[in-house]
């Protein structure tokens, strides 16, 4: 029992519920380590004693928090003022030290703050307008007890609800390095990202372009090619850079000038390996004729401008960048194993590292300027969905964690939990868990220091976003931790202060001007769904996922479907609906021997699904005719039918690609994030020729609004 309510105090699980009639025990030793990662010894039943002792003890005699939220009044719903406030003792004073640089005498809480806590309606009016009109940032709070007691905290004050798509839209799915027009160098760039959303936007009253994770990715041959497992989540990979548009390339001249030519001429063949001969995309290969430009674009000095532009980059960063960039400079010399470097180095605050930062000033500097780089190409490019008249913009996507040997996970140490990776437990899909490898970020580290590590990583990705996608977004609620040398099935659900994180994540977008999508597939937890959409963040349902199961089985009808969602057919993670269809997913599966139950009784299982899916549409008048391509425009006429904020087309669809981007249980058994869009016999196809499509431009006749401009027919 003690170890129960010890790991209680910490937000450690014990048991769990896979389903309403199952619960399941966690090991003890599981407990422990957890327990052990977050700083608590629990190794011996005496430690386990005097920790709980020391847990109780701190909890009844601390005043506040390290961490409380206020959500503004929004609509008809009146400020919530933290329940924290409330429990003060009678007379004790609060200061609040603002984001803005103001200092505010706040009422006493225990009478107007409690007052207003408990929505009583005799609370005095002058302490509900003093609370109300606190404006959205980031505050130091104080308190100071009459007993002697005082607490610092941080208060986040937070819109009720995030911003909302300004109307009904429609946009592309897209991973980024699969798109590849006849100006890229082996892979999808943001020249490419500019130019889908300009033409989707104009042509085809697009509202939006969603994309992978375009983090920053742990250097080294070969790279790890999922943009899921990245070296830093608040940073960009200078990879994605277009290089002929960065300003100084113009200038480049003399012998550089042919070494630069030179490299042009060997991205345009590995261009065409890629095309036309089978290739798969090479990210290295890519990376390694890019990264020898940017040497040559950084000899080019900058201009005054420039130099002003970049030097107020730098100064915004701050240290996060600088030490982004100190990590990626050692790895040139050391590798990127930062936990195989010279010990002194493995601490990024040390004097050895500081020495570190001064010998290697100038490949610092070169990796501050890719980032910026990267970021003003991110911004052109979300101008240009703008422009276009897009109404969401660019969707960025938020990976759910880091690589353990990248630079977030070096800079940031203390605010990951050693020995432990994020995976999730043993369910009716795959009954042997799953580990996905990534380092947890320990949740009282983030409460205490405000959530700084969260805010800065927010305020990185929605800089250039209409938009941000939070991947496996129950993870701002609970992660499951599996200890290192531990089976997924051995581990345990974390717990974090999901209101906190939602506050922030409401705040930064709110400044943002950005909607948050939750990729919320998959087991969730009872009353995450209705979090979420108290505050607006839009939840993903995915067509064939979305059945009456509480009652029928049967596919939900359109109208039943949530509004508060973005509605599509598939995901990077899924077959396309063309395989779908065609049951050709099942055939791939069974040829990597990745099928649970017979082939035979697998393709029946799927052609009873289509079946069922098919007669669905038919009945609703959706399906006007047979063959695959009509099918395919039923599904998407179906996606209109539901009151989906959001539909989503996912861009293979669109040209009958039959292949999976990424297939989960494979390594390299299948060529995962390596693969070009193609066509439906597996052509690879540039931008160009997807914007000529006849098959695309049928299929978005379906979604086009009948309000949207004429617009030309291709050639």
């Amino acid at each position: 029992m003690s170890l129960a309510r010890l790991a209680e105090l910490h937000g450690v699980a014990t048991s769990y519920a896979p389903s309403p009639d199952v619960t399941v025990l966690v090991p003890d030793d599981t407990v422990v380590s957890v327990l052990a990662a977050l700083g608590v010894d629990a190794s011996t039943p005496a430690s386990v004693d005097e920790a709980l002792s020391r847990a109780e003890s701190a909890a009844a005699s601390r005043l506040l928090p390290p961490t409380l939220v206020l959500w503004s009044a929004h609509g008809a719903e009146a400020a919530e003022l933290p329940p924290a406030l409330a429990a003060l003792p009678t007379g004790t004073t609060l200061r609040l030290a603002t984001e803005q640089g103001e200092s505010l005498d706040l009422p006493a809480a225990g009478s107007a703050a409690a007052a207003v806590a408990a929505g009583r309606s005799d609370r005095p009016a002058s302490a509900v307008s003093t609370w109300t009109l606190l404006p959205p940032g980031v505050h130091r709070l104080e308190a100071r007890a009459p007993d002697g007691r005082t607490a610092l905290a941080t208060l986040v004050v937070a819109p009720g609800r995030l911003p909302a798509p300004p109307a009904r839209t429609h946009g592309f799915l897209v991973q980024l390095y699969s798109l590849l027009s006849g100006r890229s160098w082996g892979m999808g760039d943001l020249g490419d990202l500019a130019e889908l959303a300009t033409w989707s936007g104009r042509a085809l009253g697009a509202g939006f372009v969603q994309i992978n994770p375009l983090h920053a990715a742990v250097p080294g041959a070969p790279t790890d090619p999922s943009p899921y497992r990245p070296s830093s989540r608040r940073f960009p990979d200078p990879v994605h850079l277009r290089i002929e548009a960065v300003p100084e390339y113009a200038y480049v001249l003399g012998p550089d000038r042919a070494r630069l030519d030179a490299l042009v001429e060997q991205a345009a063949a590995l261009r065409e390996s890629v095309l036309d001969k089978g290739a798969l995309i090479d990210r290295d290969a890519v990376w390694e004729l890019k990264r020898a430009a940017l040497d040559i674009l950084a000899g080019v000095p900058l201009g005054p401008g420039r130099r002003a532009e970049y030097c107020d980059f730098l100064a915004a960063q701050g240290r996060a960048l600088e030490d982004h960039a100190t990590w990626y400079a050692l790895a040139e010399v050391h590798g990127p194993r930062w936990r195989d470097w010279p010990e002194g180095l493995r601490d990024p605050r040390s004097d050895e590292t500081a020495a570190a930062r001064r010998e290697l000033l100038d490949r610092i500097d070169f990796h501050c300027r890719l980032v910026w780089l990267t970021d003003g190409q991110l911004a052109a490019a979300s101008r240009a969905a703008e422009d276009s008249g897009m109404a969401v913009g660019i969707v960025h996507d938020l990976a759910v964690g880091v690589h353990p040997d990248g630079a977030d996970a070096w800079a940031q140490q203390d605010a990951f939990a050693a020995g432990m990776s994020v995976g999730a437990p043993p369910d009716a899909f795959n009954a042997l868990g799953q580990d996905w490898g990534l380092p947890p970020w320990r949740p009282d580290v983030l409460a205490a220091s405000g959530f700084a590590p969260y805010r800065g990583l927010l305020q990185g990705l929605l800089r250039n976003a209409g938009a941000l996608r939070i991947d496996h977004v129950m993870g701002l609620f609970r992660l499951w931790w599996v200890p290192e040398g531990q089976a997924p099935t051995r581990g345990t659900y974390v717990r974090y202060d999901a209101e906190a994180m939602l506050a922030v994540l409401a705040l930064e977008a709110h400044r943002a001007g950005a909607v948050v999508i939750g990729e919320d597939l998959g087991t969730v937890e009872p009353g995450v769904r209705e979090a979420l959409e108290r505050r607006g963040v839009l939840g993903t349902s995915v067509l064939w996922f979305e059945r009456d199961w509480a009652g029928t089985g049967r596919p939900l009808p359109p109208e039943s479907w949530r509004e508060g969602c973005v509605a599509t057919a598939t995901t990077h993670d899924l077959p396309s609906t063309a395989a779908r269809l065609t049951g050709e997913h099942v055939g791939l599966r069974h040829r990597l021997g990745l099928l649970t139950h017979p082939l035979e009784q697998e393709q029946a299982e799927v052609r009873r699904e289509v079946t069922e899916w098919l007669d669905c549409l038919a009945r609703l008048g959706l399906l006007s005719g047979g063959g695959e391509e009509e099918e395919i425009r039923a599904v998407y006429r179906f996606l209109l039918r539901t009151p989906a904020r959001m539909v989503g087309v996912w861009l293979p669809d669109a040209v009958g690609d039959r292949r999976p981007q990424n297939l989960p249980g494979t390594w390299d058994q299948y060529p995962n994030w390596r693969l070009p869009v193609a066509d439906a016999e597996g052509r690879p196809m540039t931008l160009e020729q997807l914007a000529a499509s006849p098959r695309l431009h049928a299929l978005m006749d379906v979604l086009r609004p009948p309000t949207a401009p004429p617009r030309a027919r291709p050639a």
